[in-house]
């Protein structure tokens, strides 16, 4: 068999992800070696040996590449059990295969939700529809940490309170006034279009040894992935989700609904050179306790290099690795998630969020992936145009806060 014909499920072994966390808590230990005589320099000297520098930065890179492997997760397939499944699946792989649309058709009468139709392709199956999603969410940061709903419409709807009901104390046998009609307002989160176009040989297809759930969740989650995680992060809302960074934003001590609270480095473009981790901590303080809980920083790679050299004022570093493998690096005792989506560090950007993503951002997936099989427009390729309907929004105003680099 050609090996060309050959599709390997990648997945981390346990052993490889042991090898790799060992060897990134291994390369931490280097870098505050480095870190911290590129600081005694600055102390004696008044400035850092370019060396060292050059040093630190190589270091800061391959940690990063050790710290996505000690961190890559393990994705696996759910079983397929009910009768109904196995049909849908069998009809659908022959339809991936061969382009036979006749028992997906056939499923549709028993199902109504297994197919689409052929205009619009096919939905996939519930196995393959899982696969795609676990696959999103084990390399969306921004997916990782939101809430995710699923809907069958094309938009999703949440009222909310702008004022909230009248109370008070009374006594036992005092008389009840009557309380205040709360006002009601809406959050609209519409569903939109995005697609991949995967494409395959036709003696890949033929290939009974490929998993076509597997193969589909490899094709399109990068592709599907990366524009989530641009549109969740800045996204305008026209034909996209509306990512947090793109509504309205205002200093956090005048707050008001609508608009994302911002506290300011009081510098352009740059941390305070002295005390920097305090506005870290005011970040961390700007939340109320309830969100401030759960909260966790996303940031950008860059972002991240800045704030892993920063020390408290006994010395020990703000940013820490993951205490085992599969978990997560925190700052300041939060949990860090690096979304490269994020702004550089630059006079005005608002380069670091903090808050409860899980209760201030709302990821909206409308229930089903339509494939169509498209034999024609790229032979001898088989392309399969893929689309998903998925929208996004900030839901609660006050769980989000940003950290602004400006005066």
């Amino acid at each position: 068999m050609n090996d060309t014909t050959k599709i390997e499920t990648k997945s981390a072994d346990t052993a490889d992800i042991n090898t790799a966390f060992d060897g990134f808590m291994r390369g931490f230990e280097s870098y505050k070696e480095e870190n911290d005589r590129r600081l005694a320099d600055i102390e004696r000297r008044g400035a850092a040996d370019p060396l060292t520098t050059d040093k630190l930065a190589r270091l800061d890179r391959a940690l990063d590449d050790l710290q996505h492997k000690a961190m890559r997760p393990q994705l696996s397939g759910a079983a397929v059990t009910s009768t109904s499944s196995l049909q849908a699946k069998a009809a659908f792989e022959g339809y991936v295969r061969r382009g036979d649309a006749t028992r997906m058709m056939g499923v549709e009468g028993k199902a109504l939700s297994a197919s689409a139709g052929a205009d619009g392709g096919y939905l996939v199956p519930p196995e393959t529809e899982t696969a795609v999603i676990r696959a999103l969410k084990a390399i969306s940061p921004i997916r990782a940490i939101a809430s995710v709903r699923q809907v069958s419409g094309t938009v999703y709807k949440k009222p909310f309170a702008t004022t909230g009901v009248g109370t008070g104390w009374v006594g036992e046998a005092a008389a009840r006034p009557q309380t205040t009609t709360p006002t009601l307002a809406e959050l609209s989160f519409p569903t939109m279009e995005l697609y991949a176009m995967p494409a395959a040989t036709q003696v890949l297809l033929d290939d009974a040894a490929v998993n076509i759930d597997q193969w589909i969740a490899e094709e399109v989650r990068l592709a599907f992935a990366q524009q989530e995680g641009q549109a969740f992060v800045s996204g305008d809302g026209i034909n996209k989700p509306k990512g947090f960074l793109a509504y309205d934003t205002i200093a956090n001590a005048s707050w008001e609904f609508g608009k994302l609270g911002f506290l300011s480095t009081g510098v352009a473009g740059a941390f305070p050179a002295s005390n920097p981790s305090d506005k870290l901590i005011d970040l961390i303080y700007a939340v109320k306790a309830g969100y401030r809980a759960n909260g966790t920083f996303v940031l950008n790679r860059s972002t991240q290099a800045t704030v892993r050299k920063m020390k408290d004022a006994d010395g020990q570093y703000l940013w820490q690795p993951a205490a085992q493998p599969g978990g997560t690096s925190t700052l300041l005792g939060f949990p860090v998630v690096e979304s490269e989506d994020m702004p550089d560090v630059a006079a005005n950007a608002m380069a670091i969020a903090f808050g409860d993503f899980q209760r201030g951002y709302l990821i909206v997936d409308r229930i089903g992936i339509s494939v169509l099989r498209d034999p024609y427009s790229a032979k001898p390729y088989v392309l399969f145009y893929t689309t998903k309907r998925v929208g996004g929004g900030v839901q609660d105003f006050e769980a989000i806060k940003l950290l602004k680099f400006a005066v």
